[in-house]
C-alpha cells in the first residue's frame, strides 16, 4: 500500500500560496506526476555549467523574442505536473498570472550530474508526454548532451547525443547554436 498522497497541480498552487513549505536553503521541491519530489542539491560542476547556458542564453537568443527562465516552473496540469528545470526558453509573455504550460516551451535543458537516470527516464516521458519538442540534458559526467526530439506515445522518436564539438540548434531558435565542448571550458575562456 502506497502512502503517497496525490495533489493535483491546482492543490499544489494552493499549498505554495498558503505557505505550507517551509523555506529551506538547500531543499527545493517539484510536482511530477502528482506527487511532491524533493530536488536533489547541486554541486559546483552544476553551477558553473547552468551558468555558462544562461550566459549563452541571454548573448545569443533575439532580443525579446523568449523569455529565459532559470529553475523556474513549467505547468503542465494534465499530468498534475510542474517541474522546474534548470533552463528553459519560453514564449515572451507575462507569466504573473499562471507558469507557462507546454505550449509557451521552446527548450527546455535538464543539466544532470547526480540525476541522469531520473532527467532521461521519468522527466523525459513526462517532457513527451506533454508535448514539449526539444528536451536536451547535458550529462556532465559523459561530457554530452542527450537531445530528445519528436514527442510520441509518452517517449521521443529521436534521441540523439551530441559530444564535444558538435554543433548544436535549438529546434525553436535554429540560428542560435551551441558546441557542448564549451560547456567544459574554463570560464575565463
Amino acid at each position: 500500500m502506497s502512502t503517497v498522497t496525490h495533489l493535483t497541480i491546482a492543490e499544489y498552487d494552493r499549498m505554495i500560496a498558503a505557505g505550507v513549505f517551509e523555506p529551506r536553503e538547500q531543499n527545493r521541491l517539484e510536482l511530477i506526476y502528482g506527487e511532491l519530489r524533493e530536488m536533489t542539491p547541486i554541486g559546483s560542476e552544476h553551477e558553473v555549467i547552468l551558468d555558462y547556458l544562461t550566459e549563452w542564453s541571454f548573448s545569443q537568443l533575439p532580443k525579446r523574442k523568449v523569455w529565459v527562465r532559470v529553475q523556474n516552473s513549467i505547468g503542465i496540469p494534465a499530468l498534475d505536473s510542474a517541474p522546474e528545470p534548470d533552463l528553459a526558453w519560453v514564449a515572451r509573455r507575462d507569466y504573473r498570472r499562471g507558469r507557462p504550460t507546454a505550449d509557451d516551451v521552446l527548450l527546455v535543458i535538464e543539466v544532470s550530474e547526480s540525476t541522469l537516470r531520473f532527467d532521461l527516464g521519468r522527466k523525459a516521458k513526462l517532457y513527451a508526454a506533454a508535448g514539449i519538442s526539444d528536451y536536451w540534458v547535458v550529462d556532465v559526467a559523459n561530457h554530452s548532451i542527450v537531445v530528445h526530439r519528436d514527442p510520441a506515445g509518452g517517449g521521443y522518436r529521436e534521441v540523439r547525443t551530441y559530444r564535444e564539438s558538435d554543433e548544436l540548434y535549438p529546434l525553436h531558435v535554429p540560428e542560435v547554436k551551441l558546441c557542448p565542448a564549451r560547456l567544459w571550458r574554463a570560464a575565463d575562456e
